[in-house]
C-alpha cells in the first residue's frame, strides 16, 4: 500500500510524535479496539507520580494481522522494528526507517479498522483521523470532465486491482461514456449518470485501493471471502446496474433510468465497499 503519512520522518520533537501516534490510533480504529492492539510504555518521574502524570512515552508497539510493529528510544533516538509473528512467535524482525515505519504503522492501522468494522471504507476514514492520506485518493472522475476521468480510469488503476475488477471497471467506464451524451439536460438522468460516474464508481475502488494490498488479497472475513472478493462483487452489480441504465438511455426510458438510478443511490450512496 502507498501511502503518505502527515508526521515529518524526522520529527523535531519525538516525544509529540509518539503522542500523537497513541492519540490518532485511538481515534482512528473502532472504540475499544485500540486497547486490544496497542500497547503503550511509559517512564514516569518522582514528579509524574506526585502530580499524577501520565509519564514520558519509552515505548509504542502495535499488534496488527500480519507484523508487530513497534517504535522506541534508544537513547535520544527512534527506532522503529517490524516482527512477522505467527502463532504467537515472532519469525523474524527487521529495523525500519522512521519513514518506512510511519507507512507499515498507517497501513497496519487501515486493515485492523477494516477488520474490526467490517467494512473496507472504514481503512481510508481510519487513516485520515491518523492523519495520513489513503491510497486512492487519485481515483477520482472529476466532475467538470466526466468523459476524461472515465476514458482514464481503467488505465490509473493498472496494477491497484485484481484483473477481473480492472475489466469490469473497463466495462463501467465504457458504459457510463455511452450513457452520459444521451442524457445531457434530463435533469434528474444526467444528474444519477454523473454521480455514477464520479462518486459511486470512484468510491467503491478507493475503499479497496485504501486497504494494504497483500492483507485485501489474502484476509479472509467470517464467510471465506476477501476484500478482493467483495470488489469484484460489488462491481459486478454496479455494472449490471449502469448496463441497463445505459439501455434505458438508448431507448428514452426516463422513468427505467430513474429506477435504477435509485437502486445504485441505494446501493452505493454510502460510499463504502461492505464487507462480511
Amino acid at each position: 500500500m502507498s501511502v503518505t503519512p502527515l508526521f515529518s520522518p524526522t520529527p523535531d520533537d519525538p516525544q509529540s510524535l509518539l503522542a500523537s501516534l497513541v492519540e490518532g490510533a485511538t481515534r482512528a480504529l473502532p472504540a475499544g479496539v485500540a486497547d486490544g492492539v496497542l500497547d503503550v510504555e511509559r517512564a514516569r518521574s518522582v514528579k509524574d507520580r506526585l502530580s499524577g502524570g501520565a509519564g514520558q512515552i519509552t515505548q509504542l508497539k502495535l499488534t496488527g494481522p500480519k507484523d508487530a510493529l513497534t517504535l522506541r528510544f534508544e537513547g535520544k533516538r527512534l527506532v522503529g522494528e517490524s516482527a512477522y509473528v505467527s502463532g504467537g512467535v515472532i519469525i523474524s524482525r527487521k529495523t525500519l526507517p522512521l519513514g518506512d515505519w510511519l507507512t507499515a504503522f498507517a497501513g497496519e492501522i487501515a486493515a485492523i479498522a477494516a477488520d474490526a468494522a467490517g467494512d473496507a471504507a472504514s481503512a481510508a476514514r481510519a487513516l485520515q483521523v491518523l492523519g495520513v492520506q489513503p491510497a486512492g485518493s487519485d481515483v477520482t472522475v472529476d466532475e467538470a470532465d466526466v468523459d476524461g476521468g472515465l476514458r482514464l480510469l481503467p488505465a490509473r488503476l493498472d496494477g491497484r486491482i485484481p484483473p477481473a475488477a480492472g475489466e469490469i471497471v473497463a466495462r463501467i467506464a465504457s458504459a457510463l461514456r455511452d450513457t452520459l451524451p444521451r442524457v445531457l439536460g434530463g435533469g434528474d438522468t444526467e444528474i444519477l449518470v454523473r454521480r455514477t460516474a464520479t462518486a459511486y464508481l470512484p468510491d467503491t475502488i478507493k475503499a479497496y485501493v485504501a486497504l494494504p494490498a497483500d492483507w485485501a488479497r489474502s484476509h479472509r472475513f467470517t464467510d471465506g471471502s476477501t476484500a478482493a472478493d467483495i470488489l469484484v462483487a460489488q462491481l459486478v452489480t454496479l455494472d449490471e446496474a449502469v448496463g441497463r441504465m445505459r439501455d434505458a438511455a438508448i431507448e428514452r426510458d426516463a422513468s427505467a433510468l430513474l429506477v435504477n438510478g435509485r437502486f445504485l443511490s441505494d446501493r452505493f450512496a454510502t460510499s463504502s465497499l461492505d464487507l462480511p
